[in-house]
């Protein structure tokens, strides 16, 4: 008999976006609000360069957060008659952001198709952080995600039976049609994302949490966030993303994503500590390789961010922990560590390495479970 595993594994594969094309619906609802808190995360084998439809160039794997969320709500009402227009309020921490909605207004193109009830509601969107806007955390994938959420939660209302798979398959779905890396913060603690041949399930169309055995040692790992930077990037990560094309680096960028998917398996079974440091730090270098070495070249780290770097593989060696670092497109630096050794390495982050923050300014954060319904 074929495992119930193996025979979810080949439905997920067999998918594609004419699957997310919902029947009709029962009734469409006059009125109401939805509200979802979506976390970022912290991908561990990154994902750099995208095909077109936001199709990653290479798999990755992250680890969701708990403290850096996107908590978005949607009042919704039925328009007099539909248009050929969408019809949308933006606001951002309680202020209207005329300059956010040329992004949302592209979503809600994407996305039409699988929501087809979009133009036929006025929106008023209510959105905020918990972190800084475009400072190296990934806000597009906290914030994507819950604006997915909340569409979905309208769609679930509209329809007989949405089952709770289908409906984070759908999230995580159109999620990244927002932003790629905001599919993989529909649930926890670990996701993984872009089809290949070492994770069971694994799709360009969606994430899956991670199917595999884990160690507890990685249940609840810490991360402290480093504003290195809280500025705006110099380069967009779309811009950066577009820069593969060509790149001279990136057939082999793409394969080292695949060979460090399959090593991250026993790893991550196994709890070797040592052997997640050395794949995780040299993911997050190789990312900024990858900036600097496309055409035209970039630089997104900044002079603290190396000091970082270096005060963590000083004391590393010295304290013998197992604390490592990895870094998104941007400044700011993640610091990872276990919770069985919390008591040595933050007094040695509050020490040495926040005087290297913009402001002094840092964020403690740690592994999470995903979304949640507000």
């Amino acid at each position: 008999m074929i495992a119930l595993k193996t025979i979810f594994a080949q439905i997920e594969n067999s998918m594609s976006e004419k699957d997310f094309i919902p029947e009709a619906y029962t009734t469409l609802k006059e009125e109401g609000t939805v509200s979802y808190a979506s976390p970022s995360n912290i991908a561990l084998v990154k994902y750099w360069g995208k095909r077109e439809n936001q199709i990653p160039a290479n798999p990755s794997i992250s680890f969701t957060l708990a403290a850096c969320v996107t908590k978005t709500s949607v009042q919704y009402k039925k328009r007099n008659q539909k248009s050929n227009e969408f019809s949308f309020d933006l606001l951002f921490e309680g202020e209207a952001k005329e300059e956010f909605k040329p992004k949302i207004s592209t979503f809600l193109k994407r996305i039409e198709t699988y929501l087809p009830f979009l133009k036929e509601y006025h929106f008023v969107i209510n959105t905020s952080n918990s972190f800084p806007h475009s400072s190296g955390i990934a806000s597009s994938a906290s914030g994507m995600s819950a604006l997915a959420l909340c569409f979905m939660q309208m769609e679930r209302s509209f329809s007989e039976f949405v089952s709770d798979e289908d409906f984070k398959r759908k999230a995580s779905f159109l999620a990244r049609l927002g932003s790629g890396s905001a599919c993989r913060s529909i649930e926890g603690p670990l996701v993984q994302w872009g089809e290949t041949n070492s994770i069971e399930g694994s799709s360009n169309l969606f994430g899956i949490k991670y199917p595999y055995a884990v160690h507890n040692v990685f249940n609840n790992f810490h991360d402290t966030i480093l504003l290195v930077d809280k500025g705006e990037k110099q380069v967009s990560s779309t811009v950066g993303h577009e820069l593969m094309y060509g790149h001279p680096f990136a057939t082999q960028r793409f394969d080292q994503a695949h060979n460090n998917l399959e090593k991250l398996k026993s790893v991550l079974l196994e709890g070797d500590l040592d052997a997640f440091i050395r794949v995780i730090e040299s993911e997050a270098l190789t990312l900024h390789a990858m900036m600097m070495t496309s055409n035209p070249y970039f630089i997104l780290m900044k002079p603290n961010t190396l000091s970082i770097i270096n005060e963590i593989w000083k004391f590393r060696e010295a304290s013998k922990t197992h604390v490592c670092f990895t870094l998104d497109a941007g400044a700011n630096v993640h610091v990872l560590y276990p919770e069985n050794e919390k008591d040595v390495v933050f007094p040695f982050i509050k020490e040495k390495l926040v005087p290297f923050c913009q402001n002094g300014q840092y964020i403690c954060d740690r592994i999470g479970l995903g979304a949640k319904k507000l």
